[in-house]
């Protein structure tokens, strides 16, 4: 294929996304169909079909799209060799944070995962591919945290493994409730001191 047909393809690949993103949110995982998403990204089912096999197809593809941006994201803060580590992490799940507020993309995925998708039935696999995600997560996280240990900055029984299952519980919990009411919550302001409470006791 020409670089050029390379590059309308994946920019039409894109433009689906961004219309499944408005659809979803719009209309919810289960009412919203491909036809839909044809009309609002101006292209035909066919244009769908040859970039993804079906619906779900196309939302474990905005999984992937998220999760790979948040990885990427984290992989290079973790290429800085930080003094503090446990000061470092914090920073980084202040952004993460805030950017639920900065990024109106990102705002949308995320209320479509937690708010609009029921995972049962075929939605399953996503839910399990969620999880693989989450665990992948929590590696990352960990890292900070064993770093922190070398360091010094954490107690000898402290397990970087079990702070970074709870750092993950702690973020999920923070977005999921931001999402449910996002006029209770400033991120832009407020992220900082949500963090702080999280690690204030912890180094």
């Amino acid at each position: 294929m020409p670089r050029r047909t390379k590059e309308e393809a994946e920019r039409t690949r894109l433009r689906i996304l961004e219309a499944a993103v408005d659809t979803f949110f719009e209309k919810g995982v289960a009412k919203a169909t491909l036809n839909d998403i044809a009309i609002r990204a101006q292209v035909t089912r066919g244009a769908i079909y040859w970039h993804f096999k079906n619906k779900l197809d196309v939302f474990a593809a905005l999984h992937e799209q998220l999760h790979q941006s948040v990885s990427d994201t984290i992989l290079e803060d973790l290429e800085n060799d930080h003094p503090h580590p446990l000061l470092q992490l914090e920073r980084l799940s202040t952004d993460l944070l805030r950017d639920l507020e900065n990024d109106v993309g990102r705002f949308k995925i995320l209320t479509i995962f937690f708010l609009k998708c029921d995972y049962s039935d075929e939605m399953l696999s996503i839910l399990q591919y969620q999880n693989k995600n989450r665990r992948e997560g929590i590696e990352l996280f960990s890292r900070y945290f064993q770093r922190a240990k070398q360091h010094g900055h954490l107690a000898a029984d402290v397990e970087p493994q079990v702070l970074s299952v709870a750092l993950m519980a702690y973020l999920t919990g923070m977005v999921y409730e931001y999402l449910t009411d996002p006029d209770a919550m400033v991120m832009k302001t407020e992220a900082s001191k949500y963090t702080r409470l999280f690690f204030r006791n912890i180094g």
